[in-house]
């Protein structure tokens, strides 16, 4: 058996850092959520808003967590929102929060990007949702179909 050295070329050394420059964002998109929080502390709205469900995050598996609480609300001017309060989620790429007949995202409303992975934040729910099929709440991302964490609302 015959071993040969690897040398490095100038041509494979130039291929290497074309290489490395192609897939440095990628590799920064999927990683860097590992380790960079977004908090947000948006206020409660109207105080004469009307709680009409609630429900408690649980996460999907032991990697991608989810606590804190999910409050449907609606406002004095008949709009509804989702509030997320005391919300604290495993960051990741591409997560948005849904309405969802299930846990599964098959049927969702998008409520949009989420907008931190800390903190309380507000959602408006689009008029006309069917609220009594659109009973979960997700944190799902969207780039790899996978749910962090989810609350049922009742």
């Amino acid at each position: 058996m015959v071993l040969r050295s690897f040398r490095l070329t100038r041509k494979r050394a130039i291929l290497v850092v074309i290489l490395l420059a192609a897939v440095s964002p990628l590799i920064y998109y999927l990683a860097s959520p590992l380790f960079i929080s977004r908090a947000v502390n948006e206020p409660t709205p109207a105080a004469n808003a009307v709680t009409l469900a609630t429900g408690t995050f649980t996460g999907a598996d032991s990697f991608h967590r989810a606590s804190g609480t999910a409050r449907l609300l609606e406002l004095s001017d008949g709009s509804r929102m989702l509030r997320l309060e005391g919300f604290t989620a495993t960051n990741g790429p591409d997560l948005f929060i849904y309405l969802s007949t299930d846990r599964t995202a098959a049927d969702f409303v998008n409520l949009g990007e989420l907008k931190g992975n800390l903190g309380d934040q507000n959602y408006n729910i689009p008029s006309g949702t069917d609220l009594a099929r659109h009973q979960f709440v997700l944190i799902w991302c969207r780039a790899f179909s996978v749910l962090f964490g989810s609350a049922e609302l009742a």
